[in-house]
Parts: structure tokens; sequence; C-alpha cells
């Protein structure tokens, strides 16, 4: 008699549910819909679900559609307009903007899941200051990780109190069970909601609104962010030179609700950790201030909105304040980074960056644009820091306002203006610049510097950005600047489209107009040429539009 030869069965889907591991990995990729559709199929899966602390570990609400508040509109006083959807009279605007969360969530405490929420998802819901309040200090709610981003009806003020109250050193033992919140950055854009924005969008006039350019533009975006990707090793915004990483840049009074925060809640943004926010290190070098303490540097506690890519400034290659790198420096010196983790709740999770090699995460440069003023360029984000570009702060006032700065600051009332400004050369002495005309710069110099040679000037001003066009008179020698091989630092505003940007920025999209002699960029002016703006390149007859 033969071996009996039993047929393997194949595990069922009550087998892979059941296995904690597997569950874990997969639950978060489905949305919340098809998982409760999933508990309604069998009575043993659903308990496998419900019971488990797996399955609703992380939580999105966003895509539900009964989450979502129909009206935008605030309440009237007396209810008149809505008295049908209010039912009583008693009820609170607030509790009436919650009303669609506060329900699903009274739902998921009666099946006894809302417990195993530990990552909770509400990016573009109504969600209200004191419904925030309820998740950072009841009992009821277990959430470790937070994102309300781009949320509608929330009262930042009543946040920030709550918040304040929440991290106050009489608070109970274990509390805020809420140790990071995703608030100021972005929220992760569907397929669905990037092509309604796409759609749109409203038409400009010229060459860029056809579709092939708007397919080209596309595309290059693309590369670019393949190229940014590949240089600083990691996809995480906040280590690549991303620039401005929030839409709107946040109030002072955010920036010490961070500072009151500080290792206990985590938030997707930091503090700025630049030299002019440390009262101990702030300074002005500008004329004859030599790196002394003065009161008009210092800046209030503000947040770092600026990604400036692991290179850090464009000179040294560093900052004065140190960049931050991950598991050297403190926890509160990174912001929480997006996504939102899907398998951990913790905020070491949040805040590990992950590179594309494997290597180690590149540093962490970071600052607010006060600090960046004068010394950022918008366009191809370079940057200089405090050391090697001192002084811009001169250069963004009026002469008329530096005049009245300098009577306020002098005790004796009479006025110190700054005829000078000092200008470093690495390898030579300081040269000191005189005069600034339109078409040529006259320095005087300290030391006789050669002819040939390459230089870096740093701490530039505006009209120093001429130098590109103009001349040198060194010695009363005429040079023109390939002579010297001079590398221009700084920025400077030449089309309010583009902001600051720099001299190599300036050389791309700067054109001179060949029939008026002014300048225009070739992307904000539609109806431009290569050799003409869009004033003289406009060739039907001119009318006059009153509306």
């Amino acid at each position: 008699m033969g071996a009996i030869v039993l047929d393997r069965v194949p595990p069922s889907l009550l087998d892979l549910l059941s296995n904690t591991l597997i569950l874990r990995q997969t639950a978060p990729y489905l949305p919340v819909s098809s998982l409760c559709a999933l508990a309604k199929t069998s009575r043993a899966i659903r308990n496998v679900i419900h019971q488990s602390p797996e399955a609703f570990r992380y939580l999105d609400l966003s895509p539900v559609k009964s989450a979502i508040c129909t009206i935008d509109e605030p309440l009237d006083v007396g209810g008149t307009n809505w008295r049908r959807e209010r039912m009583d009279e008693s009820l609170t605007e607030d509790d009436f903007y919650s009303g669609p969360l506060r329900s699903i969530f009274s739902r998921l405490a009666h099946h006894h899941v809302l417990k195993n929420v530990h990552t909770l998802v509400l990016d573009g819901l109504s969600v209200t200051a004191e419904f925030v309040n309820e998740m950072l200090t009841e009992e009821s709610y277990n959430v470790h990780l937070l994102s309300i981003r781009e949320v509608k009806h929330l009262n930042e003020r009543k946040l920030q109190q709550y918040l304040r109250y929440v991290v106050r050193p009489s608070r109970p033992v274990g509390t805020p069970r809420v140790k990071g919140i995703y608030l100021f950055g972005p929220r992760e854009a569907s397929i669905g909601t990037s092509i309604e924005k796409r759609s749109a969008s409203p038409t400009s006039r010229g060459v860029m609104s056809s579709q092939g350019a708007q397919i080209g533009a596309e595309w290059n975006q693309k590369s670019t962010e393949a190229l940014n990707a590949a240089l600083s090793r990691t996809e995480d915004k906040w280590y690549r030179t991303s620039g401005r990483m929030m839409a709107k840049r946040p109030s002072s009074d955010w920036a010490e609700i961070i500072q009151a925060c500080e290792g206990i809640i985590a938030f997707d943004a930091v503090l700025c950790r630049g030299p002019r926010h440390d009262p101990s290190k702030a300074y002005i070098r500008e004329g004859h201030a030599s790196s002394i303490p003065h009161p008009v540097s210092f800046l209030r506690p503000a947040i770092a909105n600026v990604a400036l890519g692991p290179s850090g400034c464009e000179t040294c290659h560093s900052c004065p304040e140190q960049p931050a790198y991950f598991g050297h420096s403190s926890s509160t010196q990174f912001p929480l980074l997006s996504p939102v983790p899907l398998h951990w709740s913790s905020v070491r999770a949040a805040q590990t960056p992950h590179t594309i090699d494997g290597s180690n995460p590149p540093p962490l440069y970071a600052r607010c644009e006060d600090c960046l003023k004068g010394r950022w360029c918008e366009r191809c984000n370079k940057w200089w820091d405090e050391d090697c570009y001192a002084g811009s702060t001169i250069a963004q006032r009026t002469e008329l306002q530096q005049t009245e700065l300098m009577e306020t600051l002098d005790s004796s009332g009479t006025t110190q203006m700054v005829s000078k400004q000092q200008i470093k050369m690495s390898g030579w002495r300081a040269l000191e610049v005189l005069e600034c005309g339109d078409e040529r710069v006259h320095l005087g110099a300290q030391d006789n510097v050669p002819p040939t040679g390459r230089y870096d000037i740093v701490g530039f001003r505006i009209p120093i950005l001429l130098i590109g066009r103009g001349n040198l008179l060194l010695d009363n020698i005429t040079w023109k600047p390939w002579h010297l091989r001079a590398k221009i630092i700084g920025v400077r505003r030449d089309c309010f489209g583009c902001g600051h940007t720099c001299i190599s920025c300036k050389e791309l999209f700067i054109r001179a107009c060949k029939r008026c002699g002014n300048e225009y960029c070739r992307e904000d002016d539609d109806a431009c040429s290569e050799t003409m703006c869009d004033w003289c390149n406009y060739t039907s007859r001119r009318t006059v539009e009153m509306y």
C-alpha cells in the first residue's frame, strides 16, 4: 500500500489577517472604507480586524466623504439659515463644524478600536481647536502622531493657548500623549486634487500658455526634482535645496509655541538657529561696526521655513551655527518629515531621513527668511552666511532711513553715516568702495593688486552687481571684469516675479532690450522676445484701457 499524499491547503484570507505582522504591514495601505467593508464579509474576519491593535493603528480620514463638512460659511448669530442643521440652539459653532468627525469617532469608540489609533491623519477636514484639545488631554484618545495640515475652521489662537497649557511644567506625568503634530507643511496631494488644481489655474497669455509648453515645463520640473534628489541623496525635501517649505509664512507666535514645546511635542517645522536669534551672538558688521553687539541685528525666535540643501554656504560650505546631523545633534533641531510614517507612530521614525543609497543622511541647513534677507537666491537657492557675506542691512535701507536709524541709535543725537564698506578678498587685503556709478565701480586699493588671479569678492552691495557689465578702476588703471576673474556673490531683486536672485541667475534670465535699453525678465514678461521687452515687442496699436 502506497503512502497517502495530502494536498496542501493554501492559507485563507483569515489566516493571513490573523498574522499580526502581515496585518501591520498591509492595513495602512487599505482605505478605511475598504477595511470596514472587509470586516463585514464574515464574523471571523470582523473579530480579527476589530480586536487586533494593528488594524487601525494608522487611520487616514482625509478621503472619507462623511468626514467632510459641506458648509464652509460661518454660522449666523441667530441660527436662522442653519436651524434645520443645528437642531439645538445650545450647539456651539465649534461643535457644529466638528460634528462629522465626532460621529466617526463615536462609532470607533463603540467598536472599541479608538484606543488602537496611534497615527491620525485629518488633512483638509474641518477640525476645530477644541477637538484637538480633546485629543491632547482626554484619556479616551491614544494618538501619538497627529496630522492637521490645511484643515478648515481651526482657530490658531485657541490652539496656541491649548498647547501652552498641555506643556506646562505642572502637567500630569505621561501627558500629553500626542508627541508629534503635522501642521505647517502642505499635505500630500492625490492624483485627483492635482488634476483639479491644474485645470482650475487661469490661462496666461503668451507662448507659455500652450499645451506643449505646459507639458515641457512639467517634465522639466520632474527632471529638476530627480536631479535634486540624486545630488542630495535623499527624497526628503527638508534635506534638499527646496527653498520655501511652507506656502504661508507662520506668525512669530508659533515660534514661541514651538520653543515652549521643545522636547515634549515635535512639529513639522523647527526654529531658526541663525546667529541673529542669539542675543550673545547677534552683531552687525557694517562700516565701522566691527562685530560689536547691536540691538538692530537681533531677531525674535522664528520658524525656519527655507530648506537650503546639504551643501551649506556657497563660499565656506558651512554656517556659523553648524548644521544639524541626524543621530548626533539634538532631536529638537529636526522637523517631522513628510509623508506621515505608515508603520511607526514615534517621533524618531517621523524625523528619520531616508537616503537613496543607504548612506548616512546629509546635514540639515534650514533658516528663516529674515536671516536670509539679501543673502539667498530664490531661484537657484544659493546662499551665503554672515561670515562670508557681511552687511546686508544698509543695502536694504534708503539713505533717509539709514540717517534716521543712526540718529536714534546715537546717544549724543549726532549722525554717523557710514560712507565706506569693507569687502573681503581671499589672499589680499580688503578694498574699500569709495564711489559707485552706473557704468563702473571705483575702488581704492590698500595693497597692490595684480591684474590677474582669482578673487572672491564678499559683501557686495547692489551697485556691485554692475561689475558684470561695467569696468573696474584700480590704481587709475581700468580693468575688465574678466581680467580679475572676480566672483561676485550676493543677491539683488531685478524682477518682482523672480524675487532676489544671484548674478548667475540674472545672466540667464535678465535681458537688456535692444530698442529701449531697459532690462526685462524672459520668463515673467510673456510678450517679450530674445532681443526686445514686451513693450517694444508689441506691434499692434496701443489703446488706453480704463478698466
